[in-house]
């Protein structure tokens, strides 16, 4: 790297560099080689650290258009849009999404795509493929593929690791086997299984430290503490519905309440009347507040039409009385979520 600022060492550089939003390191590459050779360094990752210039940005994907993810900036409400998932599978769904070391992976899931002249799926229930997106280099790379094809499991972030339990492998068949990814190693490890399936999707979220996962019609949750412990089967009771975790504390929409939940108990929050009509749309957690992105609205008795929305509406959790506002629209992505993650930058 030739010297990037006259005058200044390059170390001191990189750190003033660092404080250049990451919205604008597009530009930033066009300086000269050095400069794009420096926004696309682990250095630059550790600096903006370091400096207290690391932003979180939302990651999502939704059906339309066909397997694009796109990055909204909260700070200026600003969506951008990734390179195209070089999946062959076509329009990717039911997969897993989570970040971890500053990258955005999706691993398994199967095709929503289905033949407009027999009616038939595209045949890929289930894959064990993964793929991973770096924000620095701008790029997607295959990593190594899970241990079984799965689809419709739980996914979670845990102690650097990537967890994977549950779902669907193929022909259809749930399955109780949970593995352990390694970002770093790219590797792939058994864990103990799930105590209990069930013929239902499952999801999972991280509260305190500990992986929860829930199967859609089931009250109980199995709990994850640490791999070497195995899991845990608790009954707390936990209303069924979209879910969104925010400061180690859960919420769940249901029967047009946003109510959080903590262990056994629970309390109304606010009103989610205005979401009754909308389905397929995602809720997730973001700093002091949680978001509603996207889904469908309609059909129902009396119009049988389905509108995709690219909406984002986000409630403010932190503070003694929640409000409701609403964000940017995505710019390019609408209809079902199929993805959302948090990414730190």
């Amino acid at each position: 790297m030739s010297e990037l600022i006259e005058g200044l060492p390059d170390a001191v550089s990189i750190r003033c560099i660092a404080r250049v939003p990451f919205y604008l390191h597009p530009r930033l590459e066009l300086v000269s080689r050095s400069w794009r050779a420096a926004v696309r360094s682990t250095e630059l990752l550790k600096a903006r650290q370091e400096v207290g210039s690391a932003e979180d940005l939302l990651c999502v994907c939704a059906f339309d258009p066909e397997n694009m993810w796109q990055l909204y900036d909260p700070l200026r409400e600003l969506w951008i849009t990734l390179p195209v998932l070089p999946s062959k599978i076509r329009h990717l769904a039911h997969f897993g999404v989570v970040c971890s070391a500053g990258k955005l992976f999706v691993l398994g899931g199967g095709s929503d795509a289905v033949d407009p002249l027999t009616g038939d799926q595209d045949g890929s229930f289930a894959t064990d493929e993964v793929w991973s997106y770096d924000p620095v280099l701008r790029e997607w790379a295959a990593r190594a593929s899970m241990l079984v094809p799965r689809a419709m499991f739980a996914c979670c972030a845990l102690n650097g690791k990537i967890v994977v339990a549950g779902g669907f492998t193929s022909c259809q068949k749930s399955i109780s086997q949970a593995e352990m990814y390694d970002p770093e190693k790219d590797i792939w490890i058994p864990i103990p299984d799930l105590h209990r399936t069930h013929n239902s999707a499952c999801s999972g979220v991280v509260i305190k430290g500990k992986l929860h996962v829930l199967h859609r019609g089931l009250s109980t949750v199995q709990v994850l503490d640490s791999v070497g412990s195995g899991w845990t089967v608790e009954d707390y009771g936990w209303l069924q519905g979209p879910m969104a975790v925010v400061h180690d504390a859960l919420y769940v929409m249901s029967h047009g309440l946003i109510v959080r939940q903590e262990g056994k108990t629970r309390k109304v929050v606010v009103s989610a009347y205005e979401f009754r009509k909308r389905i397929g749309f995602a809720m997730t957690g973001l700093g002091d507040e949680m978001y509603v992105i996207g889904g469908v609205i309609g059909p129902d008795r009396w119009n049988w039409d389905i509108k995709p929305v690219s909406d984002v509406d986000i409630l403010t959790v932190g503070g003694e009385r929640p409000t409701w506002r609403q964000a940017t629209p995505m710019s390019r992505c609408r209809g079902t979520i199929l993805g959302c993650a948090q990414l730190r930058i």
